[in-house]
């Protein structure tokens, strides 16, 4: 039974889905998926069309909203929304340590993991679709991975599309995890260099961090194990538009006198590990690698494999000289299910999906080459997360596709823009640009 409740300016309804684990086997076993439906209060009546928003991620619930702030306010004036919290996240059916050994041992969780990638997440949409519109087609916008989803989409399900609105998320078509990385981490040099010119001061602060944790073993309060390589994974905060300045405050008190020497501070280790931590968003980690597997190629660990080739980002190196150390982000690594209790018991696991053969395409190229759904997306300039030359060259296989190639915003430009980067893609799928 749904259930209905007021915020400022919006009416919310919690919606409760049931679909198959494996959309081939649809007579199989189910999972829930849960979705709040959002509409402006002086429009609650109205039949107006829907907008389905898909998070970024994976492993990330839909961001909840209090009243109706950012991109959704300039949504509800025309749409219903419907917020999903994509499968394996936030109120759907979880997957996590706690939940992950129901379904046995690593061979069967890896297994059971391997149904949650983009192309059972547009499965999922187009079923429950039918239960909201009556099947009517809707708009999607989709941010970040919610943009591979939405290109998943027009590969596999079009007419079940009015618009596709894509915001920092626009994946290759056909590149190799390896060759994602290979062009993830000199974006990565390049936004370190950017935050120690905008903040010379941090250069020599990460150095003595660093070097601090070369020295001792450092157990943040929650159990996490902080390395050297943990700590630079710091650098994903310098994909957001406020991100480097919240690393410039998180590590200017990072240490205090103890009658044993300079330790970092209570205040620092609780803050980093809130960044650090994947216990509320354990998927992001255990399948990120695979929403780039489209053959028989495993992905094997790529971040780490690739990392080897750039051994700037070696920071025992880099102290040994007078250099910055370098920061990392949007990466996932084989140490990390050492270093975070939340992961821990799933390592076996990740190896498993990392050496996985199976990987089955997520994108067809002839499909979207004749494509006939109104496409606009956001491409960010530089975007940390999502290589921008990748997503042009995909911008340029989807017939139709519109960009609008904007320096003004990072990654999280639909929160940060909000209304603004709404309209604009609005407006291109209009051709009222």
């Amino acid at each position: 039974m749904s259930l209905s409740y007021r915020q400022p300016g919006v009416v919310l309804t919690d919606r409760r889905f049931t679909v198959p684990l494996d959309h081939a086997d649809p007579a199989g076993e189910t999972i829930e998926l849960y979705a709040r439906e959002v509409v402006a209060s002086d429009k609650a009546d109205q039949d107006l069309p829907w907008l389905l928003y898909l998070q970024g991620g994976p492993g990330f619930g839909a961001q909840r909203f209090v009243g109706r702030p950012a991109w959704l306010g300039r949504a509800l004036e025309e749409f219903r929304v419907l917020l999903l919290d994509q499968r394996g996240t936030g109120h759907s059916t979880p997957a996590n340590r706690q939940t992950l050994p129901l379904r046995g041992g690593p061979a069967e969780q890896a297994d059971y993991l391997a149904h949650f990638r983009a192309d059972a997440i547009v499965r999922d949409c187009e079923l429950i679709r039918g239960q909201v519109t009556a099947g009517a087609p809707w708009t999607v916008l989709g941010q970040s991975f919610g943009g591979f989803c939405t290109v998943a989409y027009l590969s596999t399900a079009p007419e079940g599309l009015t618009a596709a609105l894509i915001t920092g998320g626009l994946p290759s078509l056909d590149a190799h995890a390896d060759d994602v990385y290979r062009a993830a981490y000199p974006r990565m040099e390049r936004k370190a260099a950017a935050h120690y010119a905008r903040y010379p001061q941090d250069v020599e602060r990460v150095r003595r961090i660093a070097d601090h944790l070369l020295q001792h073993e450092v157990t943040l309060p929650g159990g996490y194990r902080l390395t050297v390589e943990a700590f630079q994974t710091l650098g994903i905060l310098l994909g957001s538009g406020e991100g480097s300045h919240r690393l410039h405050f998180l590590l200017e008190d990072a240490f205090v006198p103890t009658p044993q020497g300079p330790a970092l501070s209570d205040a620092f280790q609780e803050e980093i590990q809130s960044v650090l931590s994947y216990a509320g968003h354990p998927l992001y980690a255990l399948v990120h690698e695979a929403i780039y597997g489209q053959d028989a190629r495993p992905t094997g660990w790529a971040a780490e494999r690739v990392r080897a080739e750039f051994p700037q980002f070696d920071a025992a190196k880099t102290l040994a000289g007078d250099g910055p150390v370098l920061l990392t982000g949007e990466t996932v690594h084989p140490w990390m299910f050492d270093c975070d209790p939340a992961l821990r018991p799933l390592r076996e696991t990740a190896d498993l999906l990392a050496a996985r053969t199976d990987w089955t395409p997520l994108y067809d190229p002839a499909r979207l080459a004749a494509n006939e759904v109104p496409v606009a997306a956001a491409v960010y300039h530089d975007d940390l997360y999502v290589d921008t030359a990748h997503s042009l060259a995909t911008a340029r296989a989807v017939r139709g596709l519109r960009t609008w190639v904007t320096d003004e915003f990072e990654h999280d430009g639909v929160r940060a823009g909000g209304p603004r980067v709404l309209d604009r893609l609005l407006a291109l799928t209009r051709d009222e640009v």
